[in-house]
């Protein structure tokens, strides 16, 4: 109890001198605050030590606080105004990153070109007959389409000239390449082909492909030739739409064959691992075109059912019908050929209408819908797309 009064009563007076040493020992978590000799209260400094006196340290350490938290609050409110320089921009990045592959390119355009001119040089024979096979289908299939559209005016010479054409353009093929033996691809055999690659595979497909729209197109052709009174106009569009589908669906099973051997082809190599995964992916390529082939099963059983019911669009209309219509068609502005009444009332040439409904549902004149499906088959045409797998 004396040594704290005597501690205090120092304080008052000395105010700007040093704390007392307990004070200063309780801060520092030293041991005794005073040596052994000091037991009367005071404290004497050693001589070179340093002294801080209360006041100034409180004022000081005040003062450091009190500049960070304003450092800080400055820090915070220029944030979102001001960002560092390491805040990084996205669209100066893209920019960037697209300039660069510019320059890569132009850099690199030379090289491109010898690798292309290289591989021209050799596929020159195969990318010559990818360009011959689709410029007689593009030929040959606008003009079926066009003989089509002229109905009892088209011409027999040339029809008689495409069907010849096509069959000799399939046969010339495959004499040229019969070391070969493409045609296996069309009953579901393997070409006589020791190794198959990519190209090679692509190759067979594409050319099969090819030579099925030719064989399909001549039935078409033939179908042209028919006269009148044995087959229809009306007849003849539903054969062009059966004929279609089943060439589309024909087309989708051939390459079975071909890609199911390259794919467990991997089972060449002599280990496990290769034999199962060539038997995986072949699995898995048979399942593809199992779920292809009944995803479609809907649309083909749809077209089985309009080429045996043969729907019709309306009732033949009667004179008084016609009369009213002032006996012209409002489609091809003639007379009216077989007039048909529809469900809004219109009357139209058969033959007029169903060209019409091949592509169209509804009315000519007031839309109203007549039919539920397009029959876009039924005006001869054949579809470009190329099935590769």
């Amino acid at each position: 109890m004396r040594r704290h009064k005597s501690a205090r009563t120092w304080t008052r007076k000395t105010p700007t001198m040093q704390p007392n040493c307990g004070h200063l020992h309780s801060i520092a978590g030293s041991g005794d605050p005073c040596p052994a000799g000091d037991r009367d209260g005071s404290c004497h400094p050693s001589p070179g030590a340093v002294h801080i006196q209360l006041g100034e340290a409180r004022e000081s350490t005040s003062s450091r606080q009190g500049s960070q938290s304003r450092s800080h609050g400055h820090g915070e409110a220029a944030g979102p105004e001001d960002p560092g320089p390491d805040s990084e921009d996205p669209g100066g990045s893209s920019l960037s990153e697209l300039r660069y592959l510019l320059q890569w390119l132009h850099k690199s355009l030379p090289y491109l070109l010898i690798l292309c001119v290289k591989l021209l040089m050799q596929h020159l024979s195969g990318i010559s007959l990818g360009i011959g096979l689709l410029t007689t289908y593009a030929y040959a299939n606008k003009s079926i389409v066009n003989q089509v559209f002229l109905r009892e005016r088209c011409s027999k010479l040339q029809c008689t000239w495409l069907l010849l054409y096509l069959s000799g353009s399939a046969l010339l093929l495959y004499y040229t390449f019969h070391s070969q033996s493409l045609y296996y691809s069309l009953i579901f055999l393997n070409p006589t082909v020791d190794f198959m690659n990519f190209w090679e595979v692509l190759w067979i497909v594409g050319v099969t492909d090819f030579i099925l729209k030719f064989l399909f197109m001549g039935f078409k052709c033939f179908i042209l030739l028919v006269p009148s009174f044995i087959m229809s106009f009306k007849s003849k569009g539903y054969w062009y739409l059966l004929l279609e589908e089943l060439c589309q669906y024909y087309r989708m099973f051939v390459p079975i064959p071909v890609w199911f051997r390259f794919l467990i082809a991997h089972g060449e190599l002599d280990s496990g691992l290769g034999w199962t995964l060539g038997i995986l992916l072949g699995l898995l390529y048979l399942i593809l075109k199992l779920l292809s082939f009944f995803g479609q099963l809907r649309n083909f059983r749809q077209v089985l059912r309009i080429f045996f019911t043969r729907p019709h669009y309306g009732v033949p209309a009667s004179k008084r019908q016609c009369s009213e219509s002032d006996d012209i068609c409002p489609i091809c502005q003639a007379e009216f050929q077989k007039p048909i009444l529809l469900i809004c009332q219109h009357t139209f040439c058969e033959e007029c209408i169903s060209l019409w409904f091949n592509r169209e549902k509804t009315c000519p004149l007031c839309r109203t819908v007549i039919s539920d499906h397009v029959n876009k088959w039924k005006d001869g045409a054949t579809s470009m797309h190329l099935q590769i797998f």
